[in-house]
């Protein structure tokens, strides 16, 4: 059997106990700030806002992608507008505008 006798002072075995009483402290008030509600909630809070946060980035890329094919639909390389694309949508645009319009003026009526 292997000699398993303690070798330590009684003053050494007290500053070890002293030390893992202070380092157990540290350990509970650490859990204790983990659990208390308003860290529990300040985490939720953080990580709600960093989905959205991302969320709406994705979304930003997502529409500038979109805005940026359409225009590209609309003027060429060197930013000049294409006209046989230009003037068919503003009539089409025109049209509409025009058929919303008689249609509140005869709902007045």
């Amino acid at each position: 059997m292997a000699d398993t006798a303690d070798t330590r002072t009684p003053a050494q075995i007290e500053a070890d106990i002293a030390r893992r009483r202070a380092a157990l402290a540290e350990t509970l008030d650490e859990i204790g700030v983990r659990v208390h509600p308003k860290t529990i909630v300040g985490d939720a809070k953080a990580k709600v806002v960093a989905h959205a946060d991302h969320t709406l980035g994705r979304a930003y890329v997502g529409v500038n992608r979109a805005v940026s094919q359409v225009k590209a639909q609309f003027v060429d390389e060197k930013g000049a507008p294409r006209l046989e694309r230009v003037v068919p949508a503003g009539l089409l645009v025109v049209g509409v505008v025009g058929l919303l319009a008689l249609g509140t003026r005869k709902r007045r009526r």
